[in-house]
């Protein structure tokens, strides 16, 4: 378990002995696809390491409808930030989109850790700073462009550098609901830059065939890295 906390990019800067007491404290989960983590308002104790399979954190509304508010990935932590609160509840639902593993890290053990260590604190501090930035990004994102250029700036956001094409790793559902689209307006999106030739989408495939085009669409300017277009509130950069 040690060398599977050592590759999240939150706990990979402890000591031997810190990973040591995280991992006494820590639990292995496994999770069926679509199987429930937790429920909004449950007792946030633990937070979490993803080490295979996705994850979707979403609330619910009043209504019962679900908006996906981020989707986690192998590597990634979620749910960190909450240690700090007093009596904390999670405010989100989190469910496995496939079969999972995680690992469930004991929140109140680690803040008493954080408590004994300042340089530790600095590594969380700097871990969760990058968090707030992807959030700020997040919310230029929702009020400042179109859910075409929403879209669009995934599609360049993940495709890696020197290549073409991209699999999408989700649902186009839960994908439309990342983005906060409707799943009608993101289908319509995508037949709109298939009919300009910027992209050709078969299955879960999709092939950029005019990348300046996309990033024009996309209103970037500055080249992005691959991955996710924001880290969202809970999860935490990739390593």
């Amino acid at each position: 378990m040690i060398e599977d906390l050592r590759r999240a990019p939150l706990l990979s800067r402890l000591e031997t002995e810190q990973l040591e007491r995280v991992s006494r404290h820590a639990l292995r989960v496994a999770l069926d696809a679509e199987q429930l983590l937790f429920s909004q308002g449950d007792a946030a104790n633990r937070f979490y390491l993803l080490l295979s399979g996705q994850m979707q954190l979403f609330r619910l509304s009043p209504e019962g409808a679900e908006k996906v508010i981020e989707i986690v990935s192998p590597g990634q932590t979620f749910a960190e930030a909450l240690m700090f609160l007093s009596a904390p509840r999670y405010p989100v639902c989190a469910s496995a989109l496939v079969a999972s593993e995680l690992v469930a890290i004991d929140a109140v053990d680690f803040a008493a850790m954080l408590r004994e260590s300042v340089d530790t604190c600095f590594v969380l501090l700097g871990a969760l700073s990058q968090r707030l930035r992807g959030l700020i990004g997040e919310i230029d994102d929702l009020t400042l462009h179109t859910a075409t250029s929403r879209v669009a700036r995934y599609l360049a956001a993940k495709i890696a550098p020197g290549e073409q094409t991209l699999e999408l790793d989700v649902r186009k559902g839960v994908l439309a609901s990342r983005l906060s689209v409707q799943p009608e307006t993101f289908s319509r999106v995508v037949k709109s830059l298939t009919a300009q030739g910027v992209i050709r989408m078969q299955g879960s495939q999709v092939t950029v065939l005019d990348l300046g085009a996309l990033r024009r669409i996309a209103e970037l300017v500055d080249i992005l890295e691959p991955g996710p277009v924001s880290i969202g509130t809970l999860g935490s950069l990739r390593p």
